[in-house]
């Protein structure tokens, strides 16, 4: 090579370092800078968002806490009266006593009673004659938190009909607030980032910030000797390039990020507020999205990084042992993560939990990627498109494992609905506690639960399911249970499916995303079809807790629509690199047991000035978060990624 070809490389690799680290340099000074902007406005949130309102003097905001509201029932006629209280959310549960109201004195004032309501949901009050226990009225009523309320109780022109009549004596707080902030917050952040993102384009501000940049590095880089220049794409930075050429999915990651960040907000507590948790029973909230869309995305990357495994020349052999091994590693992290008192002293085998969010993960995991090592091929069969199945070879090549995956949902379906549990009907699904009236307090989650108690013992599964919180349940039930855990392979086999269309139509966006929607369409159809496109009166409600089948072709449309989103957004437009979802998504695992270690250690948890604040709850919980994508960028950026 001529010297001057060589001081011409020498030249271009310098300028080509000097553009990369004053990229990587900006991008770090930006997500600082927005890190600590998060930080002190979330903090500011607190005391901004959710304080007492002081132009109402008479209410009593001291003794309440969140979700709770003021109650004062005035009694004005002459026989005690009995107030039962039911939540609307709450299905056919038998009211609940609150108190009695005792009568007015013959020649005397009224008598009022103080009670204290719940504010997540809409109530049924009803009063009932302590004599007859008969109902005289009942009015149905949507609380607000902090709120001052009165019920009046009075007769009306004839003695036997009674009035009840509900005032509002001092308007409740918005305890909304905070998370519009919030949100405004962030959207700013994202437009700021997006405006940045254009203006550095220009010419004259990429002229600016190359001078600025070569005076910074210029010394360090006339020392530095000839060789490869650290920022450079090498081979390291291929997973940040689309698989539809052979290589990493970006559009994957973001959406796996995604799932992971809300996952750990709502871990954390997601503000205190009840669309943050888990539903109670059947139906959905924002909790319940994430873990099942975690699952469609495993199985979606098990399907590409086997299919490029093979057609590197792995031997298949070597590839089970990889599997085995992970998946035993991702159980015994959940079996450790879930047992925390391991900080505490010797871990007690009498109340060990078994199972847990990794523990499925690791079954899942095992199932269905020796499900598709079973049936994977080294080559992809190239089809010729105008043969007849050609628009479904993407399922028909796959049959013998479709064929596995609808005799394990056959066996969960005759189990669920055909195995006898004692003291319960068979193919109940319900809550058991306060539900169904009542009848069935010790049949929640009806088989699902039963197999586990029977198998695993009352001592080693979930103690405090959601269940509780509305329908009152006495008995353990785990959410992660053995029953579900058939159904969370169906939903990572979906997932598989995706990762097939992604393989065998490579590079046509078109075919991939109409594919998604198909799916997506299907699988809505079929959730409409079992659950009536009700909460309750379906023939397999949507519920989390049983990982009901319903469930699964819910989370699964809802995950093929988004993975759509995702796609086109980042892969097929690249209007969207994916930050800062992204980053999390490439150390997934990481995260994930890294904020349930370190769920109770500042700066990811502090002393509150008022705990009873959706304010405080949700800027701690919204700094938390964002310092574990923080922390996941930093990682990125140092190409350290912890891979089981």
């Amino acid at each position: 090579m001529k010297k001057e070809e060589i001081f011409t490389l020498r030249k271009n690799r310098k300028e080509e370092a000097v553009r990369s680290d004053v990229m990587a340099s900006e991008r770090e000074y930006r997500w600082t800078v927005c890190a600590v902007i998060v930080l002190l406005i979330a903090l500011c949130t607190a005391h901004v968002t959710d304080r007492p309102a002081s132009s109402h003097p008479h209410r009593k905001t001291s003794v309440l806490k969140m979700d709770e509201a003021s109650l004062s029932v005035t009694n004005e006629i002459e026989n005690d009266m009995m107030l039962y209280v039911v939540s609307d959310h709450c299905y056919k549960c038998l009211p609940k006593l609150l108190g009695i109201i005792p009568a007015r004195p013959a020649s005397g004032t009224p008598t009022t009673v103080g009670f204290v309501v719940g504010t997540q949901h809409a109530l049924t009050l009803q009063l009932n004659s302590t004599s007859a226990n008969l109902e005289q009225c009942n009015v149905n009523f949507h609380f607000g938190e902090q709120g001052n309320y009165s019920l009046w109780v009075k007769n009306l022109n004839e003695p036997s009909r009674v009035s009840c009549s509900m005032i509002t004596d001092s308007e409740p707080i918005n305890s909304y607030l905070p998370i519009l902030f919030a949100f405004l917050v962030f959207a700013f952040l994202a437009a700021l980032s997006a405006i940045w993102n254009t203006v550095k384009r220009l010419d004259v501000v990429t002229n600016l910030l190359h001078r600025l940049g070569s005076t910074v590095e210029t010394e360090r880089l006339i020392n530095s000797e000839l060789g490869t220049p650290n920022r450079l794409i090498d081979a390291s930075m291929e997973s940040i390039i689309p698989a539809t050429t052979g290589r990493r999915l970006r559009s994957l990651d973001t959406f796996r990020g995604l799932a992971l960040v809300i996952m750990v907000f709502v871990n954390y507590g997601g503000g205190r507020y009840w669309f943050f948790r888990h539903e109670s029973w059947n139906g959905l909230t924002v909790a319940d999205l994430v873990f099942p869309w975690f699952v469609f995305i495993m199985g979606t990357s098990i399907g590409l990084s086997l299919s490029g495994s093979l057609r590197r020349g792995v031997k298949r052999t070597h590839l089970q042992w990889r599997i085995f091994w992970r998946s035993l590693q991702l159980f015994l992290f959940g079996v450790i993560i879930v047992n925390p008192n391991y900080c505490q002293g010797p871990l007690s085998w009498d109340s060990l939990r078994i199972p847990g969010v990794l523990q499925r993960l690791g079954f899942t995991y095992l199932v269905v990627a020796i499900l598709d090592l079973m049936v994977a091929r080294d080559r992809l069969t190239n089809l010729s498109s105008e043969t007849c199945w050609y628009s479904v070879h993407d399922v028909c090549l796959y049959w013998p494992a479709w064929l596995i995956v609808i005799a394990l949902e056959a066996i969960w379906l005759c189990l669920t609905f055909l195995l006898p549990v004692p003291d319960c009907p068979t193919g109940y699904l319900g809550p058991g506690g306060i539900g169904d009236f009542g009848q069935y307090q010790n049949c929640t989650g009806g088989a699902a639960g039963y197999i586990d108690r029977w198998l695993l013992g009352n001592n080693h599964i979930y103690q405090t399911p959601s269940s509780r919180v509305v329908y009152q349940s006495v008995v353990p039930f785990d959410p992660e249970g053995v029953l579900g855990s058939i159904n969370s392979v169906l939903m990572a086999f979906l997932g598989l499916q995706a990762g097939k269309i992604l393989l065998h139509y490579r590079d046509q966006h078109r075919q991939i995303i109409t594919r998604f929607l198909i799916w997506g369409f299907i699988l809505g159809i079929i959730s409409a079809v079992l659950t009536k496109c009700s909460r309750n009166d379906g023939f397999i409600p949507v519920n989390k807790n049983l990982w009901s089948l319903s469930y699964v072709t819910t989370l699964s449309c809802f995950a093929f629509v988004a993975l759509v989103v995702f796609y086109y957004l980042v892969d097929v437009k690249k209007w969207w690199s994916g930050a800062p979802f992204y980053y999390p998504g490439m150390n997934s695992i990481l995260v994930y047991v890294g904020h349930e270690v370190f769920e109770e250690y500042f700066p990811f948890r502090w002393k509150m000035a008022n705990s009873q604040s959706h304010a405080e709850h949700l800027a701690q919980n919204l700094v938390a978060t964002s310092i574990w994508v923080i922390i996941a960028y930093l990682l990125y950026r140092k190409k350290i990624f912890w891979k089981i």
